[in-house]
């Protein structure tokens, strides 16, 4: 592969660009060209991780910066796979020059808190895969990939978001999508370092990239059995990224906030607009749309002069309070949104004082679960391949014995302005399972 130009430069030290922690990204003159796009640079006014920065002040960095890491890793793993015999025969020069602007566009099409607004899967809001066809196919960015890269834009559109229907497109969208894919190996560490914790870091990310192999099928990746406890570590990295960084109390407690502001908005909003603007102009549009109704409330204690996020009321987890826990994951939003507003009524009776249907806001796992870590293992002395769940107790407990249920809880948040009387509220969970009733 390092035939390709980008492959090449990894080792030219020369035309590149510095990224955290110390990486030399090489930068092509025809990734230059599809970098400095207008569809492109919007990524660098995007955060990476949206509202958790409102806990984890230095988890600052953008979508730009992690498309970079990603871009550079997906060199890195060409390079490895050079020396796979079965995968040169199966992925053609060209197609693994697809792979490469692919990797470094998958992110194309992402919006501002783009993940917590797909959550709700609400009929007015496209997926960010399909958003990003409007970037792909036609303009700027589109010109750019046929005339310098050779590449049909519904090729990269196809690679990204298609169904794969050969070896070798199997195997490229493995690793774009899939276990130990180049996107999870770039944000467990990155969003790491920048949050300031040390948990997406502890795992051999050089031990891992040494292993890669293709799978007994030939038509994925895998992992070769010295890679094997790196893997198991990446595992629990990601488990622990989601326990204290993407699900942490405070955060959901924001996205909760951000959540239900958009679903009373987003009817009023020109959403294809939005999307396609960078995260200052949009929390503009939505105050200015909000004005001083329930959704500027709770925008204003996101984005004002002064953060005021809502405070936990209830928790409830697949191992306390599990029968409550499994009533409320994984409804529907506009059910959510209902129960709660159920649950406030219920509220405002039991104190004898009104709690506005905003100020109590559920948080619970959406209806799609995260993928599970299901990836071979060559043991090359023994010349057979296992699955690592097979061969690891830690993954088997973490990654396929229900990982979302361990580590995304159940959630009521409360407005300050009335969480001490809710708390000092004898049966509040009975009053939660009638509105649960109430809302069935």
């Amino acid at each position: 592969m390092d035939h390709i130009p980008e492959v090449a430069a990894l080792s030219a030290g020369r035309q590149l660009v510095r990224i955290p922690p110390e990486i030399d990204v090489p930068l092509t003159d025809r990734v230059r060209s599809l970098i400095d796009t207008v569809e492109f640079r919007r990524l660098a006014r995007i955060g990476q991780l949206g509202l958790v920065s409102l806990v984890y002040p230095a988890a600052l960095h953008t979508r730009f910066e992690h498309s970079l890491g990603v871009y550079r890793l997906a060199l890195v793993y060409l390079r490895q796979l050079s020396s796979d015999a079965r995968f040169t025969a199966a992925v053609a020069p060209e197609q693994a020059e697809l792979f490469v602007a692919a990797a470094l566009l998958h992110d194309l099409g992402h919006w501002p808190f783009c993940h917590p607004i797909e959550d709700m899967r609400l009929p007015s809001v496209p997926s960010h895969e399909l958003f990003a066809n409007s970037f792909l196919l036609e303009g700027e960015l589109a010109d750019v990939l046929r005339d310098d890269w050779n590449l049909r834009p519904r090729d990269v559109v196809a690679l990204l978001n298609g169904k794969p229907d050969d070896n070798a497109w199997r195997i490229l969208r493995s690793m774009l999508s899939g276990p130990i894919d180049i996107d999870k190996m770039d944000y467990l560490y990155r969003d790491s370092l920048h949050a300031g914790v040390p948990y997406g870091r502890h795992f051999d990310q050089q031990r891992l990239l040494g292993s890669l192999c293709l799978n007994a099928a030939g038509d994925g990746l895998a992992i070769r059995d010295k890679g094997k406890t790196a893997a198991e570590l990446m595992v629990f990295a990601r488990y622990v990224m989601f326990s204290e960084v993407y699900w942490h109390h405070a955060v959901r407690a924001a996205t909760a906030m951000l959540q239900r502001a958009f679903y009373l908005l987003h009817g009023q909003l020109e959403l294809d607009a939005l999307f396609r603007s960078t995260e200052e102009p949009m929390i503009a549009e939505m105050r200015r749309v909000a004005g001083d109704g329930p959704a500027g409330e709770l925008l204003a204690g996101l984005f004002g002069p002064a953060r005021r996020l809502y405070k936990r009321l209830v928790q409830m987890s697949f191992l306390e309070d599990r029968r409550l826990y499994h009533r409320l994951a994984r409804r529907p939003y506009p059910w959510l949104a209902a129960c709660a507003e159920q649950f406030a009524a219920l509220c405002s009776t039991a104190l004898g004082g009104v709690v506005a249907p905003h100020e109590i806001l559920f948080d619970a796992p959406p209806v799609t679960r995260e993928v599970q870590f299901d990836v071979e293992i060559h043991f090359v002395k023994e010349g057979c391949y296992r699955t690592l769940d097979e061969a690891s107790p830690v993954v088997r407990t973490l990654a396929t014995e229900q990982f979302d249920d361990y580590v995304k809880q159940v959630r009521i948040f409360a407005h300050p302005r009335v969480i001490d009387r809710l708390r000092g509220l004898a049966g509040l969970r009975d009053l939660l399972a009638e509105a649960i009733e109430r809302t069935e």
